[in-house]
């Protein structure tokens, strides 16, 4: 912070304090390294705030608010992912700089893998994934125009090509609401992979599937019940019953501090086969199965290194 003194009226010194704005100055006294993590976060409101007011922001086609999910979603995601969750990450140099297709399981009853994912991949490397989402999360107004902030599409094959198509990293869950709603009893065992849409996507977008093991979310809500006719009434897919909820009413929804194991495998090109056989049920159904075999593969490792859930 700088001082400047000038004379008053009566001929006296008089010190003119100018405020900080926020902005390093020439001699690098003010720099932002030296500001405390609240001074920084002030400043980032605030500067998120004017850009807010003066409509000086920028979305893409897809609704993707950049500097929306890097100021306000990303922080509460990052506070779970960093004073909750204990997260090891393995193999993140597997994942391509470029467009890729990243596979990975489901789990948890509530869907903080996918959260976890992503505030992993983008502290951690830089990059944004681009989630495929069901029908139904774009059916709920709220939850919908945040994910689609958080850049974060419908799972269908134009977008998923479009995205692709700009190298955007992709991410998609095979598995979808069988996997995220499967008893606890089924930890940790793959659902089915649905027809295998997203290997169609990838050998027309000619780009590689990178596989991923997601262990700890399991561990979150344990499903132990399901009230199906609740369920149905809701047009929800399940209405869990875990050791917690609804026992404990709202506070049954805090997740239990379960260890994390993130596993990015090796990419599998697809180079040996052409776009049209996409087309080809036979061939889509046998990547489909490799996939899912390396997936299950990788989840069993992951479990074995990071041992206790809780512990």
């Amino acid at each position: 912070m700088m001082n400047a003194r000038h004379l008053d009226d009566d001929g006296e010194d008089a010190q003119v304090i100018r405020l900080d704005t926020g902005h390093q100055q020439d001699d690098g006294s003010d720099s932002d390294a030296e500001r405390s993590p609240l001074e920084r976060g002030i400043a980032s409101g605030l500067s998120f705030l004017r850009s807010r007011l003066a409509g000086d922001y920028e979305v893409d086609e897809f609704g993707f608010d950049p500097e929306f999910n890097s100021t306000v979603l990303l922080p509460f995601a990052r506070a779970l992912y960093e004073h909750w969750f204990r997260i090891e990450l393995s193999g993140l140099e597997n994942v391509p700089k470029g467009g890729a297709l990243l596979v990975a399981n489901h789990s948890g009853t509530i869907p903080l893998d996918a959260l976890m994912l992503t505030v992993a991949l983008h502290d951690n490397i830089d990059r944004c994934i681009r989630l495929l989402g069901a029908d139904l999360v774009y059916q709920i107004p709220v939850l919908g125009h945040l994910a689609r902030k958080a850049g974060h599409t419908l799972a269908c094959q134009a977008d998923a090509t479009r995205l692709l198509g700009k190298g955007e990293l992709v991410g998609v869950f095979p598995e979808g609401f069988k996997g995220v709603g499967k008893p606890f009893s089924d930890r940790y065992k793959l659902q089915r992979f649905g027809r295998g849409g997203f290997v169609g996507t990838a050998l027309r977008a000619g780009v590689p599937i990178v596989p991923c093991a997601i262990v700890g979310a399991e561990e979150t809500y344990p499903k132990i019940a399901d009230l199906r006719p609740l369920a149905r009434l809701l047009g929800l897919p399940y209405f869990p019953i875990t050791p917690t909820f609804p026992l404990l009413g709202l506070g049954g929804l805090v997740p239990l501090p379960s260890r994390w194991v993130i596993q990015f495998g090796e990419p599998m090109t697809l180079d040996e086969y052409a776009a049209d056989d996409a087309d080809d049920p036979m061939t889509v159904f046998e990547i489909t199965d490799h996939v899912r075999e390396n997936i299950q593969h990788m989840l069993y490792e992951a479990l074995l290194r990071r041992g206790p859930a809780f512990l």
